[in-house]
């Protein structure tokens, strides 16, 4: 136990670490929002980075009009109570301004019209530096970025050409336009992660928690039925028990069977488990390589 406690203590150091070298380096960072358990850490972390003070920066949520209603819920209670400023990108209003044209048929999708969006509200917003919640253990195209991924002034990422982080230095300089993305939880696992909220004892959306949801399977994943998904003619809607391992647009976010009604148990299930975070998001499933194409064009 105090193995574990002090490898969590050890990350969380490391963590706030980073987001103060963030407060330090740039003019005007951001927090990346999506009403997850990884960003709903980020801004725990944060909070205790600059306690008594305020989180220095605002939060920017890109809202697909696709988000689990519990999830839009939980992002506005939240920035209540913290007092934060926060920034919401529209896809909506992006596909009724002709910035991106949404898809049509069974499979569409806004997952990936939310790229154009963030780099929009990047450049609006004039922020040099944009926090994210993502792991290296959840894709492997994750596992390529550094602490500090430098952004050009298209907001593209090249994998080939990241800046070394020895001692853990951190180089944030760049030219004018230029950003970074900034990832200070990746050496943390998905048990690292609920290892340390039920430590911490810290809120999270009902959608991690098991209960009872219609869905219909497609291609091996769960999805919950909802009107915003097509669906084909033999897809049947049954009420099953289950929940959410990853948050994003209920049209790629799968569900999974579970009975899980508890941070422990949910502890428990992850550490058994031989199947990835991400193995129920469709998004992932459109390519060898569809992460990867997506965060080279400007992705989180």
């Amino acid at each position: 136990m105090n193995y574990q406690l002090n490898h969590l203590r050890e990350l969380e150091s490391e963590s706030i670490f980073i987001l103060r070298e963030v407060a330090a380096q740039f003019e005007n960072p951001v927090l990346m929002f999506s009403g997850g358990k990884d960003s709903i850490l980020m801004v725990y972390l944060a909070q205790k980075a600059f306690y008594p003070a305020r989180i220095p920066f605002p939060l920017l949520h890109v809202d697909t009009g696709h988000n689990f209603p519990e999830t839009i819920k939980f992002r506005d209670d939240l920035v209540e109570r913290l007092g934060a400023r926060l920034i919401v990108g529209s896809v909506q209003e992006a596909i009724d301004n002709g910035m991106v044209t949404e898809e049509t048929g069974v499979n569409a999708s806004r997952n990936g019209l939310q790229t154009a969006v963030l780099l929009d509200e990047l450049e609006k917003g004039k922020f040099d530096a944009a926090l994210g919640g993502a792991r290296r253990d959840e894709e492997k195209a994750r596992a390529k970025e550094r602490f500090f991924s430098h952004r050009d002034e298209f907001g593209q990422w090249d994998p080939k050409n990241q800046r070394p982080e020895l001692w853990n230095l951190f180089n944030g300089k760049k030219n004018y336009g230029e950003h970074f993305r900034v990832f200070p939880i990746s050496n943390w696992t998905e048990l690292d992660v609920w290892q340390y909220l039920a430590l911490e004892k810290v809120e999270l959306p009902n959608l991690y928690f098991a209960h009872k949801r219609k869905v219909f399977e497609r291609d091996g994943v769960l999805l919950a039925d909802t009107p915003i998904i097509q669906k084909k003619p033999n897809e049947v809607v049954k009420e099953m028990k289950v929940r959410c391992r990853t948050i994003g647009d209920m049209t790629c976010t799968g569900v999974w069977l579970s009975d899980a009604d508890s941070v422990e148990k949910i502890i428990e299930e992850v550490a058994t488990t031989r199947m990835t975070e991400r193995g129920g998001r469709t998004d992932d499933k459109r390519s060898e390589t569809s992460m990867e194409d997506r965060k080279k064009k400007g992705y989180f």
